[in-house]
């Protein structure tokens, strides 16, 4: 039976191909479409004052996402995480170009790119914030070479939430950025230098364009989670930098109000979604230009 079963798969490669990805459709299915389907319903149903929702369908908090305030938050969140992209990609690249053409240290780089990684991203935000104190190290050091007389308030502002997201989302960036180097072919820079190319030339028209596909993976790879971000907006901007992550953690937690929550989140994700959209579209354009 099996063998057979595995021969009439094998004769037709279309329902061989859809076999062997039953598994991972129903594993995505169980823990991403389900939960999605859940939040999709929530957001149209009533608030219960004690948390969940009562039974029924209202489109209140789905129109309250015309709210101005909102919108604000929304926007607002928009540009932190696109500055932070930007500044993340800006450190990233010199860092990924200098592994890229290290021989000797290149793997001890790469080790210190990933290093981050082996702890726990609450104890790194937790790092920034005896950095960026009052009587933190970067102050006492800044009074001490004369800069200022007076601690000055470098926590709980935009710039500390700015800080802690792209030191946190570097090794995001440096990666793909990284691949796509060491994928370049060093015969098309010898060749561009043979025909009188000078470095900045060559880097502009021969490593920049060969390495975009990188560029573009590592600026998705720190925008999505820096634009659903809470925690770091939480410790490092206290009260006073208020991002859509941290609505939606308000909503589901001392808030009580889940299909706004819900209503939140699927905003979220629909912006993301565009994004990614446009990336795809963009990116099929290229590969048939």
């Amino acid at each position: 039976m099996r063998r057979r079963l595995l021969g009439a798969l094998h004769r037709v490669p279309a329902l061989e191909a859809t076999a062997a990805l039953l598994p991972a459709a129903g594993w995505m299915l169980l823990w991403f479409g389900v939960p999605i389907a859940i939040m999709a319903t929530y957001a149209f149903r009533p608030r219960h004052l004690l948390g969940g929702v009562y039974p029924g369908w209202t489109t209140s908090s789905v129109a309250r996402l015309l709210d101005p305030l909102y919108l604000t938050i929304l926007s607002k969140s928009l540009l932190i995480a696109a500055v932070a992209t930007l500044l993340t990609l800006l450190l990233a690249y010199p860092i990924a170009l200098v592994i890229a053409r290290a021989t000797r240290w290149r793997s001890l780089l790469l080790l210190l790119v990933v290093l981050p990684f082996w702890t726990s991203f609450l104890v790194r935000t937790y790092a920034t914030v005896f950095l960026l104190r009052d009587t933190g190290p970067l102050n006492q050091l800044l009074m001490a070479l004369g800069i200022v007389t007076e601690p000055i308030p470098l926590l709980y502002t935009t710039g500390a939430v700015l800080f802690g997201l792209v030191t946190c989302s570097i090794p995001f960036a440096v990666l793909p950025i990284y691949a796509s180097l060491e994928k370049l072919d060093p015969v098309l820079l010898e060749a561009a230098e043979a025909l009188g190319a000078t470095e900045w030339r060559r880097f502009v028209r021969v490593t920049w364009p060969l390495t975009l596909p990188g560029v573009i993976a590592g600026a998705l790879l720190v925008f999505i989670p820096t634009l659903g971000s809470f925690l770091t907006s939480d410790l490092l901007g206290g009260a006073k930098v208020v991002l859509i992550g941290n609505l939606i953690q308000n909503q589901f937690t001392s808030g009580r109000n889940w299909p706004f929550g819900s209503a939140l989140a699927f905003l979220l994700m629909a912006v993301v979604l565009v994004g990614m959209l446009v990336r795809l579209r963009w990116a099929r354009d290229e590969s048939l230009a």
